[in-house]
Parts: structure tokens; sequence; C-alpha cells
């Protein structure tokens, strides 16, 4: 396993890291722990929640995804070896109804700040978090769930990035954080932050956590040169677009019938390039589309997720993989002619 810088935090980070939000739902906790044993025997020392995670959120499991995590720490001893990584909640979300989350207050202002750390804290079991991040802008921003951008103009409710900066560079001062980072945002978002922190000596952001994968690379067209140039290391998440790189859905139906909620005729067009690929040079699809996403030089740690100990164990077989240069000049051919298929 390769260990990676987090932005300028001095953080060290797996190129590999484990998202935990099936665990306490479509996980349950003797599974989940089997998963991040087999993770961190193979190297992982990255772990990322968030305070509503289990998906799909509600109000019966909110929060037993960091209580899992946090129960397999302390049993094994590791607090000082693992980097823990955990989210806010904000309200510029599409994922689903979270009203019971503070009671439907989850603006990134120091009161909703200061409780969800502290929330999160008790949940995890440690009196630290080593990465927090704000789980989305309060801004409408362009994501995985919302592709096309909507201008709204600034609504003064909106909490001002000074406040929010504010707070956690408090929190890292007491202790409770050592870094933070922004998920799900823009390149104006980002450059906002950095700006900020510079002509006012707020806090830094250490990283983005930003969705990447053979089908999704929109961070390289405005981010990816943030990235480098700023020293924020990305942590990108849904490396195998929600399965779709497998290649296992190819059979099953498209978007907006039985079939995967991701699939569309263009989603399998470029899928079934990518599995051929794969295929003629003696590769899994999915250790394939893992490590394209983990080579990128804007990369700090690829995020692994997975439903089941098997899909994990499978997942692990791309740790250590270096593409030859003839399948990634051919990805990037693939790439060219069906860019971030919709």
């Amino acid at each position: 396993m390769e260990y990676r810088d987090l932005g300028r935090s001095g953080l060290k980070v797996s190129a590999y890291g484990l998202g935990v939000m099936t665990f306490g739902g479509q996980t349950p906790e003797d599974d989940a722990f089997r998963q991040l044993d087999m993770a961190h025997d193979a190297g992982i020392t990255l772990f990322d929640s968030a305070e509503n995670y289990p998906t799909p959120t509600g109000p019966e499991t909110q929060g037993r995804s960091e209580e899992i995590l946090g129960r397999w720490i302390a049993s094994r001893g590791l607090r000082d070896k693992v980097v823990v990584a955990t989210k806010a909640a904000g309200p510029g979300n599409a994922a689903g109804d979270m009203t019971h989350i503070r009671g439907n207050q989850r603006c990134l202002d120091r009161g909703n700040i200061v409780q969800a750390v502290d929330d999160s804290l008790r949940r995890l079991g440690t009196d630290y978090i080593d990465l927090y991040q704000l789980h989305w802008p309060e801004r409408p921003v362009t994501t995985l769930w919302r592709s096309r951008y909507s201008y709204l103009p600034d609504d003064p409710k909106l909490t001002p990035i000074e406040e929010t900066l504010g707070v956690l560079g408090d929190l890292v001062a007491a202790g409770k954080l050592r870094a933070i980072g922004v998920c799900n945002e823009s390149a104006w978002g980002v450059m906002r932050y950095l700006a900020l922190a510079e002509s006012e000596g707020l806090l830094r952001l250490a990283s983005i956590q930003n969705g990447y994968s053979l089908l999704d690379r929109y961070f390289e067209l405005g981010l990816a040169e943030i990235a480098m140039r700023e020293g924020v290391g990305l942590i990108g998440y849904s490396p195998l677009a929600r399965g779709l790189l497998t290649g296992k859905h190819l059979d099953e139906g498209e978007a907006g019938s039985t079939g995967h909620p991701m699939l569309t005729s263009n989603k399998r067009a470029a899928v079934l390039e990518y599995v051929a690929l794969a295929r003629e040079h003696g590769l899994d699809p999915s250790h394939m589309a893992l490590a394209f996403a983990c080579r990128q030089p804007f990369m700090a740690s690829v995020l692994m997720a997975a439903s089941s100990v098997a899909q994990l164990e499978s997942n692990i077989g791309a740790i250590g993989l270096e593409l030859p240069k003839e399948v990634v000049k051919a990805i990037n051919a693939i790439h060219d002619l069906n860019p971030n298929p919709k």
C-alpha cells in the first residue's frame, strides 16, 4: 500500500480508503467488522463515514455507521493507527430526506457545526476526528445527483464561509479536529475557501471529496488543476460508478425501469468498451477502474465501498496494480469518444 500526503495537512492517508456508508444498514455489524479487519490487513488506514450514514438515511439508523466504526477501532486498539474521516450534513443535498438531523437545522454555521462535531465524537467514541468534512455546500452546485447548474442569487440566510472556517479553526485549536475538507464542491467553492483562508488567516482546506471514475471525470475539467497547484487532495468516491464498471449490471434494465438506477444507453456503451479492454489485457474490470483512479496525480485516496465481504475482497485485488501504458492510452481514447456519458 502506498501512503500519500493529504493536502498540506501533515496527515498521511492510504492510497485506497474504505467508505462505511452501508454499515448499520445494508451491512450488519459483524460483516462490517470483517470488512474493516480485511481492509486494515490490506494496509488501508483511511476510513470515511458521515453523520447521516448509513444510506438510505433515516431517523431509526442515523449515526450507526459512525458507532460501528468507533466500536471496531476501540476493540482493535487502533485509534492512533488510523485516519478517521466523517462529515457534517449540509442542507444543499439531493440524497434523501434528512429532516431528522438536528431538527432539520443543517446549516454550516457555528452552532450546527459544534453540535455535529460533538455528536460525531460521541458516536465514534473518540476525542478527536482526523478529517472533518462538509458533506454538501449550502448553495446548489452540480453533483452526482444534480447534473445541471442552476444559478440562484445569494440567499441572505446562507452561512458566510468565513463563519464556517472560523468555527472549524476553533475546533482544530481545541484538539477536536486535525484537518478539514469539503465534499461535492465546485471549483469556485474550493477557491473561495482557499482565498478566504489566506486573506483572513483562517484554516486551510486539506481535501475535497468528489466523485471520480471512468464514467465521471468531470473533476479533471477545473478542479484537478486547483488540487495540484493549491495542494488540496482529492478523496475520490464512487470509483466503480455504483457498480456499473464491474460489468455485472449490463444485462439489467436502464434507469427509470426496474434496472440499475444509473444505467443509461450511453453509459452501457462506455462500460462495454471498458470491460472489453480490461478482458483483452487479462484484467478484472473493477481492478482496472480502481487502478486508473488511483494513478491520477491529484488523487490522495480512492474510496472503496462494499456491501459484502466478498465485494471488498475482490476490490482489494486492485491494490498495487500498475496499468500498462497501452491500457491507459486506450482508456483515454474511449473517454475521448464518449466522455462522462449521461
